[in-house]
């Protein structure tokens, strides 16, 4: 399909189809001609960023504000792409998304990747039977394989958005690339910082004036005394341009900020509009450390997000800073220039679930109900990841004209999962969406890049805490293991809908309405849907659950398996081990008792380790609670 700024010719071998659908955002809404355009044009940015993580071009030159970032790849860079628009910078509606899954799937894509969804479960009825998620579960008849983004309202409990077992939810992590940003006071001391700006003039040599915004106010102004106008460099207007013309500005991160009414962008227009030599934004000891998200900046910034650190320069400033008796600045007496912002170290810890990562347990209901399904299904990177944009930028002016940028979110790690999808397929064509699935999670690992057991974001910025399963699903994909994952766990269409008829206090009649089939032969337990976990969310007594794997090695293994119990339990696995040909199959019999209740899910798992050095984990999620 063509339109405005799609001209024929658009579909270049790399894209090879590209569809919009806008009849429900039509009926809904009245377009803003400007943003909201009628054909597949990404005028936003976001689609363009996500396809490139999946499927961008390899070896190509990040360029934004002509310094050279490096170069990057998508994860499957010879891939083609399908495009289909459904959401639109003024709005967008269910109806879209559906109709453009529907088409994805008519026309033969092997591998869809969704990092748009619900923000919540449907009010009336299961999550599971939504028309987005029974839209999924169709595609997931057709041989496709979805990644969806798990959701990024963490760290709170129950807030991932990827509910069901056909589709694979990808929560995010950072990688161990840093973008560090000093400040070197006047008397030496230098102050880390995050800033993808380049220098103070002199390449950070130079002493600049220091002053800090609430010092630099014209004393005859007439602009409001809040916040924005005193502390955080929002209008220029507020400014005697005298006393900034070629200084440092200390910027204050306040209310404004915390509520999202002030932005980096208007601090940048103030700097420009006024010529500062540079900003720095402190964190204020009023709200804490704050979060620094990474954005490349025209001129020299410095993003100062710990209050400690803070202190440190307000510190200094005041030692120099000459005030009368009414607290007027008579001398500016501090002096700062910072460093090279745009430059990455790679020594961090990695991988760190990230703060805003939705985290399980899944729900099965807008009641908060407990499903037996582990989500999210795995982790990937998604926190500063760099991808094509569109210059156009609707909603993010501060990115306006730029080829490329660096953002946050599950967003971006559904694609990584997607692109490595479609790697897997290209290895191993005959292999079904479920096969895929398996081989991603049973082959991830639970360790940092430190050999120590994954790290999380908590509430606090910058704090972390041993992570758990219903942070990173099964671990952090690792792509070269999963094309030969030795064994697999499958799962079909019919027993997807064996699941849904085995869920607690289900009518036969609400499946067959929700998916046209009959209810002919129900699970004991949910959790004996074949899935490469197993999840029980009240566990009373006993249970007995099945996994059935398969071979799909080249050569006869012998596998010797292991359990780790989760707390409260004892796991009985039958066979402990076994050997399997290519292509065969073996059912495992695990036996799950209540030894101790618990009042919350804990964690085990188990181990199948290969004689020809596959090792295949199975995750155990339990809350054991008394008969």
């Amino acid at each position: 399909m063509t339109g405005p700024h799609f001209p024929p010719g658009s579909c270049n071998g790399k894209i090879i189809s590209a569809k919009y659908f806008s009849a429900g955002a039509q009926a809904s809404a009245t377009f803003n001609a400007s943003v909201d355009i009628l054909s597949p044009y990404d005028a936003d940015g976001h689609g363009s960023h996500v396809s490139s993580i999946a499927a961008g071009n390899a070896d190509v030159p990040v360029i934004v504000n002509g310094f050279c970032y490096g170069r990057a790849s998508g994860m499957a860079p010879r891939a083609r792409i399908a495009v289909y628009k459904a959401i639109y910078p003024s709005v967008g509606t269910l109806a879209d998304v559906v109709a453009a899954i529907d088409q994805a799937v008519q026309d033969g894509v092997d591998i869809i990747s969704l990092s748009i969804g619900p923000s919540k479960p449907t009010e009336d009825t299961l999550t599971f039977l939504s028309i987005f998620d029974i839209t999924l579960l169709f595609a997931r008849k057709a041989g496709v394989f979805v990644a969806q983004a798990a959701g990024n309202s963490g760290p709170l409990s129950s807030t991932v958005v990827s509910f069901s077992p056909w589709s694979v939810g990808v929560a995010a992590c950072n990688t161990d690339r840093r973008y560090l940003a000093s400040i070197i006071l006047g008397n030496g001391t230098m102050v880390d910082g995050v800033g993808l700006s380049g220098p103070t003039f002199g390449n950070g040599t130079v002493y600049h004036k220091l002053v800090v915004a609430k010092d630099a106010l014209k004393t005859n102004g007439t602009f409001p005394r809040t916040s924005e106008y005193i502390e955080e460099c929002q209008h220029p207007e507020a400014f005697d341009p005298t006393k900034v013309f070629g200084s440092v500005i200390i910027c204050n991160f306040s209310e404004g900020f915390l509520n999202g009414f002030s932005t980096l962008s208007n601090i940048i227009d103030t700097a420009k509009a006024l010529k500062f030599e540079g900003f720095i934004l402190t964190a204020n000891p009023s709200y804490g450390d704050y979060i620094a998200e990474l954005i490349p900046f025209a001129i020299s910034g410095t993003l100062i997000p710990s209050v400690a650190d803070s202190e440190v320069i307000m510190q200094y400033y005041e030692k120099q800073t000459k005030r009368d008796e009414n607290g007027t600045v008579t001398e500016f007496g501090a002096w700062a220039s910072t460093g090279e912002g745009r430059v990455a170290s790679f020594k961090g810890r990695s991988p760190v679930v990230s703060r805003f990562s939705s985290r399980g347990p899944d729900i099965i209901d807008a009641n908060r109900s407990l499903a037996d399904v582990l989500k999210p299904d795995i982790l990937a990177p998604g926190h500063q990841i760099w991808g094509a944009w569109s210059p156009i930028s609707a909603k993010l002016p501060m990115l306006t004209g730029h080829n490329f940028a660096l953002l946050s979110g599950t967003s971006m790690a559904a694609p990584h999962v997607a692109g490595i999808a479609a790697l897997i397929k290209q290895h191993n064509p005959s292999w079904t969406p479920s096969m895929i699935a398996s081989a991603i999670t049973t082959t991830s690992s639970k360790y940092d890049n430190l050999g120590d057991p994954m790290m999380a974001e908590g509430y606090e910025p910058h704090s972390l805490h041993r992570s758990t399963p219903f942070e990173y699903g099964a671990g952090i994909v690792n792509p070269s293991r999963a094309i030969d994952p030795g064994l697999v766990l499958s799962t079909d269409y019919v027993d997807f809908i064996s699941f849904l008829c085995s869920l607690p206090n289900i009518e036969a009649n609400i499946i067959t309405t929700a998916t046209g089939e009959p209810c002919k032969s129900p699970f004991d337990h949910p959790s004996n849907l074949n899935l490469p976990s197993v999840t029980i969310s009240a566990l009373k007594g006993s249970i007995y659950v099945r996994r059935t794997v398969m071979n799909v090695g080249n050569s006869t293994e012998t596998y010797l398996g292991s359990v780790l119990a989760p707390n409260g339990t004892t796991v009985n696995l039958n066979p402990t081990w076994f050997t399997i040909s290519p292509q065969g199959t073996q059912d495992l019999d695990i036996q799950i008792n209540v030894v101790r209740p618990m009042e919350d899910f804990h964690f085990g798992e188990i181990v199948l380790t290969g004689s020809m050095d596959h090792i295949v984990r199975i995750t155990l999620s339990v809350v054991p609670v008394s008969t």
